[in-house]
This record gives structure tokens, C-alpha cells and sequence, in this order.
């Protein structure tokens, strides 16, 4: 059950500190509260070239206040609208060994699943591996340069399944 959206009063009896009760009532306040999320941000062997390299493929901008350069340890994207932003930030070689926790899956914008899969790889995406279904559903996984994985699937169906 969702917390209210304004605080609200609860009202308990006292405890006097040895397993007993004075009947004492005390105000307590609940204030509901969420989160968002800011940026998702990417571990990146060189930072400027994967910004520079996802940015081709989602059609993302710089922030044009500070434009991202080679040798930058923290590179942001963003969408043109800027509503969604990746961050790429440079870690040491040595901590960027283990499998993707994460990972994005992509829809094409424009064209099919197999038109987007040959424009990535002309890009320099590696394909690992092929989910397809004869339906037309299912993904293709790739590789960007550093070894990240992601997936494409079909175009927007109007469906609410994540992986159709």
C-alpha cells in the first residue's frame, strides 16, 4: 500500500521502558517520498570514445555548456530533449573485467530490428547472440567497443511486454 502523499498523524500508545504501556499517545509524522532516476552512468575503459560511439547510435547531444573531449574521466549524453542522460565515467583498466549487471535494450526508432542490428554493426557493435523467434519477436545482443553488452528488439508494438 502506497504512504500517503501528505503527513499524516499516527497515534501509538507509550511504552514506559519496561515492557509496559503508560497509554500515552505521541504524534509521529510519515512523509511519502520517492526517487527518480538522475542519469544512468557507465564504467568505461575511455569514457570520451563510448560517449562519442552512443551517441551515434541514440541520437544523443553533448551538453552544449560542456561539450565532452578526448581524455575527459566523466562524459555526459543526453537526449535532444534532455530527458534522459548517460554518463560515462573512466575507470582503471583493471575494474572493468566482470559481465554487465545491466545493460540497455534498444527499439528502433526507424526500420526494422535487422535494418537498426547492420547500422550498429557498421557502427563497430559485435554480435553475440541471436534470440529471434519465427513470430518476428525476440532480440539480437551486441557488443559495443569496450565489450558492453545490449540488445535490439523489434520496433514499438503497442505492447506492454519488455521482451516482445
Amino acid at each position: 500500500m502506497p504512504l500517503p502523499a501528505r503527513p499524516v498523524t499516527m497515534w501509538a500508545e507509550r511504552c514506559d521502558g519496561r515492557n509496559g504501556l503508560t497509554g500515552a499517545p505521541f504524534r509521529h509524522k510519515i512523509v511519502a517520498m520517492t526517487s527518480r532516476i538522475s542519469h544512468t552512468t557507465v564504467d568505461a575503459i575511455d569514457a570520451y570514445a563510448q560517449s562519442v560511439w552512443w551517441s551515434e547510435v541514440l541520437d544523443f547531444i553533448d551538453d552544449p555548456d560542456d561539450p565532452n573531449e578526448p581524455g575527459h574521466e566523466l562524459c555526459p549524453i543526453m537526449s535532444r530533449d534532455r530527458s534522459q542522460v548517460l554518463l560515462f565515467i573512466t575507470v582503471p583498466d583493471g575494474q572493468k573485467k566482470l559481465k554487465n549487471r545491466l545493460h540497455f535494450d534498444l527499439r528502433p526508432v526507424d526500420g526494422t530490428r535487422d535494418e537498426e542490428v547492420e547500422r550498429l554493426l557498421a557502427l563497430g557493435a559485435s554480435q553475440v547472440g541471436d534470440f529471434r523467434r519465427p513470430d518476428g519477436r525476440g532480440w539480437i545482443t551486441l557488443t559495443d567497443r569496450e565489450g558492453n553488452e545490449f540488445c535490439v528488439l523489434p520496433p514499438d508494438q503497442a505492447t506492454s511486454n519488455p521482451i516482445s
